[in-house]
């Protein structure tokens, strides 16, 4: 976990500017694209050499004023608060057990996932395997009812997931951001480390968005599509946590009504009923 957070402070130093901060530059000349240690130090009210050893992976332990302070100081949203919270206070993975059979949604929530008309859901693991979805969900994707998905493998590696979303950069950095938050739930799950690894290996996009340390629950937004058969869709999605069974979500994706976009969906809808 040390490590762990010392990658996690240098990402956040190296993403904000002197200008973001209110640290005043002196010249024009800096070794470093981000603020400097010294400067996060001060805005901290920590020393130097503290918040030099917290970067260097020799030190982890934070108090409640320490946390608050770097928290402050590194502009972390709420989410990577959390994150910085539970890299300097691990706890064991046995604290919340998981079931050891494999992950299936409850038979009454599957039935409420399956029944909605009107917008698009799917329902997703705590390791981002795809659980269920209603009719238009899987229309959606262009996912078979019969086959296993795991989204987070499918997004990096699956070419047929670029051209579907319009925004894939913004896509894949989201769920990097998810999962990252997902590895702060359950600190060194097999599972989980392995699903991390495998994705590092075969996808460079992956590697490239996970060195960012970005960290975010991302429980509703827009997303863009460019469906092979709808063209444009532009949809609102809101994501519900299931706190009965950790790690799982809903997904609802609905179109603004009189929009083409709602036409376009109500057709998607009505093909992959019929």
């Amino acid at each position: 976990m040390r490590e762990e957070m010392a990658e996690f402070l240098r990402a956040r130093r190296a993403a904000l500017t002197p200008e973001q901060s209110g640290v005043r530059v002196y010249g024009t000349m800096r070794r470093v694209p981000g603020l400097r240690r010294d400067e996060v130090a001060q805005l901290a009210g920590i020393s130097v050499n503290y918040y030099t050893r917290l970067e260097q992976g020799e030190s982890h332990q934070l108090s409640d004023a320490v946390l608050d302070s770097l928290s402050s100081a590194l502009q972390l949203i709420p989410a990577e608060r959390i994150h910085l919270l539970r890299l300097s206070r691990p706890w064991p993975v046995h604290a919340v057990p998981l079931p050891h059979s494999p992950e299936r949604l409850r038979p009454s929530v599957l039935a409420l996932v399956e029944s909605t008309v009107g917008q698009a859901v799917i329902a997703i693991g705590r390791y981002f395997d795809l659980l269920g979805a209603n009719r238009l969900g899987y229309a959606l994707y262009g996912l078979g009812r019969d086959k296993c998905v795991n989204l987070a493998k499918k997004m990096f590696l699956d070419s047929a997931m670029r051209e579907l979303h319009l925004e894939w950069e913004k896509e894949v950095s989201d769920l990097a951001a998810r999962l990252r938050m997902t590895t702060g739930d359950m600190p060194d799950d097999p599972t989980l480390s392995a699903l991390i690894r495998e994705l590092s290996v075969n996808s460079s996009e992956f590697s490239r968005v996970w060195a960012r340390q970005r960290v975010a629950e991302c429980m509703y937004d827009q997303r863009r599509f460019r469906h092979p058969v709808m063209g444009p869709l532009e949809l609102r999605q809101e994501s519900m946590r299931l706190p009965d069974d950790p790690g799982q979500r809903i997904v609802f994706l609905s179109a603004e009504a009189g929009t083409d976009s709602a036409d376009r969906l109500g057709l998607l809808e009505a093909l992959s009923s019929s």
